[in-house]
C-alpha cells in the first residue's frame, strides 16, 4: 500500500497565465474549523482577487472528509483539477488554495483547468512533504516502579507522554503511532482512548 502524505509547513507559489496572476497555497491542516479560518484570512489578504478556488482532504472522527469549490469560475474548471492534484500526490490534512487575479484575457475551459491544475501540481511538488502517519492515544495507571522501564519501552516504539499525574500510582496519556499499538500493549496493559 503506497502511504499517504502530508504537508510540513505552509508553501507558497505564484505563476502568470497570459496575464493572469495564479497564487498556491498549500496548508497543513486538521479541521475544517481550520480550513474556513485559512480561507478567511486569504479572503481579507486578497480583497481585489476575482476568485479564490480550494480542494481539501483531511481524517477526522467521522472518516475521511473531501471537498473542493470553484469559487465562480465554470463548473469543473478550478476545484476539480486542484482536488486532482491533492488526490493523485495521497495528500492528507492538507488545503490546497490558488488564488486567481484575472488579467484581462479569457482562458477558457481548458486554460483554466490547466492553470489551476498546473498551480496545484507546482505549489504540492514544492513543498515539504513527510509521510502520515496515524496516531493513537492510549491511558495507562502505573507503579512507579514500572515507571522507568516503561519510558525505556516507550521511546523504543516511537511513543510520548502526552498527560501524566502522579498519586498513588502514574496515570499517563501516551501518543503513539497506531500501527506501533497492539505490540506495544503486550508489555504493559493500557486502554486506547
Amino acid at each position: 500500500m503506497i502511504p499517504m502524505l502530508s504537508v510540513n509547513k505552509i508553501n507558497e507559489i505564484e505563476e502568470q497565465v497570459k496575464k493572469s496572476r495564479f497564487i498556491g497555497f498549500l496548508y497543513p491542516c486538521f479541521s475544517e474549523t481550520e480550513v474556513q479560518s485559512y480561507l478567511e484570512s486569504l479572503r481579507n489578504q486578497h480583497q481585489a482577487a476575482n476568485h479564490i478556488v480550494f480542494a481539501y482532504k483531511m481524517k477526522t472522527e467521522k472518516g475521511i472528509v473531501c471537498r473542493f469549490y470553484d469559487a465562480g469560475e465554470p463548473s469543473g474548471t478550478a476545484g476539480k483539477p486542484v482536488f486532482n492534484h491533492l488526490e493523485g500526490n495521497d495528500l492528507i490534512n492538507v488545503l490546497v488554495v490558488v488564488v486567481r487575479y484575472f488579467g484581462g484575457i479569457k482562458l477558457g475551459a481548458g486554460g483554466l483547468t490547466r492553470a489551476y491544475g498546473n498551480t496545484a501540481k507546482q505549489v504540492i511538488e514544492t513543498a515539504e512533504l513527510s509521510e502520515y502517519i496515524q496516531y493513537a492515544q492510549i491511558k495507562f495507571v502505573l507503579d512507579y516502579n514500572q515507571f522507568q522501564m516503561f519510558e525505556y519501552q516507550l521511546a523504543k516504539f516511537s511513543g510520548t507522554i502526552v498527560e501524566k499525574e502522579f498519586a498513588g500510582q502514574i496515570q499517563c496519556i501516551v501518543k503513539m503511532p497506531e500501527a506501533k499499538t497492539a505490540e506495544f500493549l503486550t508489555h504493559f496493559s493500557g486502554q486506547i482512548i
